[in-house]
């Protein structure tokens, strides 16, 4: 039997986006869940990326980029959506469209190298057009034009944009690094960080997992010395907290400062966990194995862990870019029930 012409009409017609609930504004009143839920966690992590990919149409390093680096870890296939943004995004830059800067260009080769390196281990087409991309907008000075909207630690500095790059290049499969661009835009780059210090504990802990990836970037000593400094600012109950990560001002209006001896936080504890273990630390490890514990026991009942803003109270968006290091540090430390 020949489908009907409305059929055809209807095959015709692109398929309606699923709807993916918000989850309700960040709170630090939100309860504890009982126990840790890895599909809370992806439904939390869909709700801010997805909704954020739809709404925003930008990549952004507090939400949709970490969001494509841990989702996969989960059941579900939501975070194809956002990959598929980014690569049609990547796609338009070839066809006469523009960047909305180079700070979205290392964001985006960054998130597609690491799902690249993740899902099928072989370079995509659209991630080394983005990777080739993100050397056409490096300064002389081997660092990139970043955005600085005092959203401390991502969204600040030069320094945070630099090391996503050397990130985005050590995850690249395929010998990327290896390419006639990537080679001379990596002595550029190794040239930066060896003449600029980082400017705090979070920025060093960036690129302690950046030479992890990528040689030339650390010595030996002086990772021992970036994880010495990392475990001696553990809390007793197993975690960290982003403010003892760096100095960071705070800009509400009542200036309230950030108290690098706040409690346990799951941006603090996601990261530096993650770090560690990507750093070479086992499971076992007491600092380690006491991250993880804190993770598995403070999963809110939304499913996301919660992180106070560096910068003032009205959203607390480093709860979501803490969330998806949260679930990629129980991965890393193969204690994620939900893979």
């Amino acid at each position: 039997m020949r489908p009907s012409l409305l059929t055809l009409l209807f095959l015709a017609l692109p398929l309606a986006a699923a709807d993916v609930p918000q989850p309700e504004p960040t709170k630090a009143t939100e309860p504890v869940a009982k126990e840790y839920s890895p599909a809370k966690a992806a439904e939390y992590l869909d709700g801010v990326g997805v909704n954020w990919t739809r709404d925003r149409k930008c990549i952004t390093c507090h939400t949709n980029m970490p969001y494509l680096t841990a989702r996969p870890l989960l059941k579900g296939e939501e975070w194809k959506e956002v990959r598929t943004f980014l690569e049609k995004d990547v796609t338009s830059w070839a066809n006469g469209g523009k960047p909305r800067g180079d700070a979205y260009v290392v964001a985006t080769a960054f998130a597609l190298a690491f799902n690249d390196a993740q899902q099928t281990g072989k370079l995509h087409d659209t991630t080394r057009a983005a990777l080739d991309k993100m050397w056409d907008v490096q300064n002389a000075s081997g660092e990139w034009k970043w955005l600085k909207c005092d959203w401390p630690p991502l969204e600040h500095d030069d320094y945070y944009g630099a090391a996503l790059a050397a990130l985005a290049v050590g995850y690249a499969p395929g010998d990327y690094a290896k390419t006639p661009k990537a080679k001379a835009g990596l002595e550029k780059l190794r040239a930066y960080f060896k003449k600029t210090p980082a400017p705090d504990l979070h920025h060093a802990a960036m690129l302690l997992w950046a030479s992890t990836k990528l040689d030339g970037l650390m010595s030996a000593e002086e990772q021992k010395k970036a994880v010495d400094a990392l475990k001696a600012l553990q809390h007793k109950d197993g975690g960290w907290c982003l403010p003892s990560l760096g100095s960071y001002k705070r800009r509400d209006a009542q200036k309230t400062p950030n108290d690098p001896n706040a409690e346990s936080d799951g941006y603090g504890t996601g990261f530096v966990t993650f770090v560690l273990l990507q750093a070479g630390a086992r499971p076992d490890d007491a600092a380690v194995a006491n991250g993880v514990k804190w993770l598995k026991s403070n999963q809110r009942e939304s499913g996301r862990w919660y992180t106070r803003s560096l910068n003032n109270d009205k959203a607390h968006y480093i709860t979501n870019a803490g969330t998806a290091f949260c679930v990629l540090a129980l991965d890393a430390a193969r204690a994620n029930p939900g893979r």
